[in-house]
């Protein structure tokens, strides 16, 4: 039997029982739904809705068509809305294969941004589905379902265009492989907190001028992190311990970090953090964030004072990746489900190694390295990568008596 498909579309003022009233008129017609979308924008409803039913000579086709056409724009004009309706095959609807999210994001969005992403997507021969907008404040952030592209070779056109506009653009299988993220792990220094730790050290004992310029080295990879740390920490040798605690008083979270750990915890993610910096700050951030795994170096004291040594095998770039894996193995999960979240030449195995990788505000040996980059200042940007909106986050710290942010 032949299968035939009419396309309702209504768009006119939101208000509530739009969908109810207009399936309920439909299921007066021997019909089955096929596809529904909806997306509110100011105001404003579009609602469009795919029904099938059977086509030929036999079976009143004309007449189920003339009755069900008559009865939705009865509807439209009580609601008073507009509708089209439009008639094909089902055989002709077939959704393309290959659906991906692009996500978008920006402190602006300007119109060229979107003209210039959605070009590259429709040259790699790809189809955008459907948009919607999943953040407007401290950022904008859009997300489009695109099918019927190779994601490796989009992300490198998108990559390209994403430079030129000063945007940031994240291109991301959908379906369960993005859903099943569970295992978070972020690195400390400049990306969970502002910042170097070892700096603020450096600071107390006056010789952060030269720290400063080791940390440099390391971080473009320039040199061994390894030794950089050792070199740096020789520099602290005789600090009293006291500085300890005034350097934790010191440590300033990045925007938006409090935001992203409470609503990934909130939705049970395991969140961790590895670090090159040292136990004696990062224990702090565990506790007062709730953190569930964390990994870093050991500062030796000895009759209270810094020794100018590390104690224990030092947490290096190599020594970054097996903490993750570790943590995933300790969560019970496979490491497709983890991100890993970094911005220097020391969390590039972990970058690789994990799910998803993602560069903050990164060196661009880093950037061009992860999966995807994030350039704006607010570290709950991330939560919009995995799919989760803004309006959620507060809906959610409303009702926790959370004040955002």
């Amino acid at each position: 039997m032949d299968q035939r498909t009419l396309l309702i579309t209504l768009t006119g003022p939101d208000r509530p029982g739009v969908t109810s009233r207009l399936f309920s008129v439909l299921s007066s017609f021997p019909v089955t739904v096929s596809d529904i979308e909806q997306v509110v924008i100011r105001g404003r409803l579009t609602l469009g809705v795919l029904v099938a039913y059977a086509g030929g000579p036999s079976t009143g086709t004309g007449t189920t068509l003339g009755a069900m056409w008559t009865a939705v724009e009865n509807v439209a004009e009580d609601l008073g809305m507009e509708v089209e309706l439009s008639t094909g095959s089902q055989a002709k609807e077939k959704r393309r294969r290959g659906r991906l999210s692009v996500s978008v994001l920006g402190a602006t969005l300007q119109p060229a941004a979107i003209a210039g992403i959605a070009g590259r997507i429709s040259a790699a021969g790809a189809n955008i589905d459907r948009i919607e907008r999943l953040a407007q404040w401290p950022v904008t952030c859009i997300e489009l379902s695109v099918s019927g592209a190779n994601p490796d070779a989009l992300r490198v056109e998108l990559a390209a265009e994403a430079a030129a506009l000063q945007v940031d653009v994240a291109v991301q299988r959908t379906g369960l492989s993005r859903r099943a993220k569970r295992l978070v792990v972020m690195d400390v220094d400049s990306t969970l907190i502002q910042g170097e730790v070892i700096e603020l050290l450096a600071a107390h004992a006056g010789c952060l001028e030269e720290v400063a310029r080791v940390t440099g080295q390391a971080m473009r990879g320039e040199i061994d992190f390894a030794e950089s740390l050792r070199r740096r920490v020789a520099l602290l040798e005789g600090l009293p311990v006291e500085v300890l605690a005034d350097v934790r008083r010191e440590v300033v979270l990045t925007p938006g970090a409090r935001t992203l750990v409470r609503t990934l915890k909130r939705l049970d993610y395991r969140f961790a953090i590895v670090s090159g910096g040292f136990t004696q700050i990062t224990d702090a951030l565990v506790e007062d964030l709730g953190i569930d795994y964390s990994a870093a170096n050991v500062l030796e004291i000895a009759d209270g004072r810094l020794t100018g040594k590390v104690v224990g095998e030092i947490v290096d770039r190599p020594g970054k990746a097996r903490a993750l894996e570790r943590f995933a193995r300790e969560a019970g999960l496979p490491i497709s489900q983890t991100v890993a979240i970094g911005d220097g030449a020391n969390d590039l195995d972990m970058i690789a190694v994990a799910g998803l990788g993602i560069a903050f505000n990164a060196k661009p040996v880093v950037r061009e390295a992860a999966d995807t980059a994030v350039n704006t200042p607010y570290l709950d940007s991330i939560l919009y990568l995995l799919g989760i909106s803004r309006d959620e986050v507060e809906a959610a710290d409303a009702e926790d008596g959370v004040l955002t942010r």
